[in-house]
């Protein structure tokens, strides 16, 4: 009788390798580098914070871009159309799509490759769908990291797309440049179909499907928006949020939407709030990472005992509150 055959042990992570290799752009280190980053096992995170510090250097020459939207906006449609008028010009665009985790698996179930088929073949284009898993924002956990791999990839663009509109879908805002929300036209009131907060932080609300029938109710919508941005305190300090339309699906007026993205970043560096809010984000940054390593340490610490009281608050034997006092050592 044979011995049984052993399974080769998988081997630690090549930071050098992929280092290298994130660096000359290749798609599949960069892919294994975000893989390695976005991991939750223990034996990862040294190594994955190596990876990041070797990086870090290479990263900043992007222009970092956030759209959030109400389902059914078009959102996927409209980043393959802005993403193939940008490639076609030379620029490297990367998309960082987050998307719904899977109760059962915790992975992505909506799969932007398959709705953005002709940028994901596109040489010049990097897509990237995370599950968004139990992290708050509309974001995955590690949605910045993947960002500044892709800039240290040499992408010059990345677009970052969330996974829905919601009161607290706002960490896009913290990440990135230029934030976008999109709009449909068409869908009810207008004004009621978001939250007043993410309209609050949007540089611009672009309003998509101006199209056919839906032409002059995309306009309307528009001037309605531009009436609503007027009133509201601007979130960036020197930048009057501007209403556009367009049609993502027959191309028109996606340039222009590009256009006022250039406009925003020349005039926030000319008067220095595009630096400031670079230093922005990555306090913002260090700010997440530690509420994530503080929660992942305390977890594994802390294991049984969290195991054994989600019992007990499930057969209702504990209260909640209790069981929090009892964990943590209050008194």
């Amino acid at each position: 009788m044979s011995s049984p055959r052993k399974i080769p042990r998988r081997r630690e992570p090549d930071i050098d390798a992929l280092v290298a290799g994130v660096c000359a752009g290749e798609r599949s280190h960069l892919a294994m580098a975000i893989t390695l980053v976005e991991s939750a096992a223990p034996k990862h995170r040294l190594p994955a914070q190596q990876l990041m510090q070797r990086i870090l250097p290479h990263t900043g020459g992007a222009m970092r871009v956030g759209m959030t939207g109400v389902p059914g906006a078009g959102k996927s449609t409209f980043i393959e159309a802005l993403g193939m008028s940008l490639c076609e010009q030379g620029k490297k665009v990367a998309v960082l799509a987050v998307d719904p985790s899977s109760s059962i698996n915790g992975g992505s179930i909506l799969g932007d490759k398959t709705r953005m088929e002709d940028l994901s073949r596109h040489e010049n284009a990097f897509i990237r769908p995370s599950p968004s898993g139990r992290s708050l924002g509309g974001v995955a956990a590690r949605t910045r990291e993947g960002l500044l791999l892709c800039e240290a990839a040499g992408y010059d663009v990345i677009l970052v797309e969330t996974v829905g509109v919601g009161q607290s879908e706002t960490a896009v805002r913290t990440m990135t440049d230029f934030f976008l929300l999109l709009q449909i036209a068409g869908a009810g009131d207008e004004l009621q179909g978001i939250k007043k907060g993410v309209i609050e932080l949007a540089d611009a609300i672009v309003v998509n499907k101006a199209d056919g029938d839906n032409k002059l109710k995309a306009d309307i919508a528009r001037v309605e928006y531009s009436r609503v941005l007027h009133f509201l305190h601007p979130f960036t300090p020197g930048w009057k949020p501007k209403a556009m339309s367009c049609s993502a699906l027959e191309g028109d007026g996606v340039e222009n939407v590009w256009e006022l993205v250039m406009q925003f970043r020349d005039e926030m560096t000319a008067t220095g709030v595009f630096e400031q809010r670079r230093q922005e984000q990555n306090v913002d940054w260090f700010n997440s990472l530690l509420q994530l390593a503080v929660m992942q340490r305390f977890t594994e610490k802390n294991g049984p005992r969290i195991q054994n009281m989600e019992t007990a608050v499930g057969l209702g034997e504990l209260p909640v509150s209790m069981a929090l006092s009892e964990l943590l050592g209050e008194d």
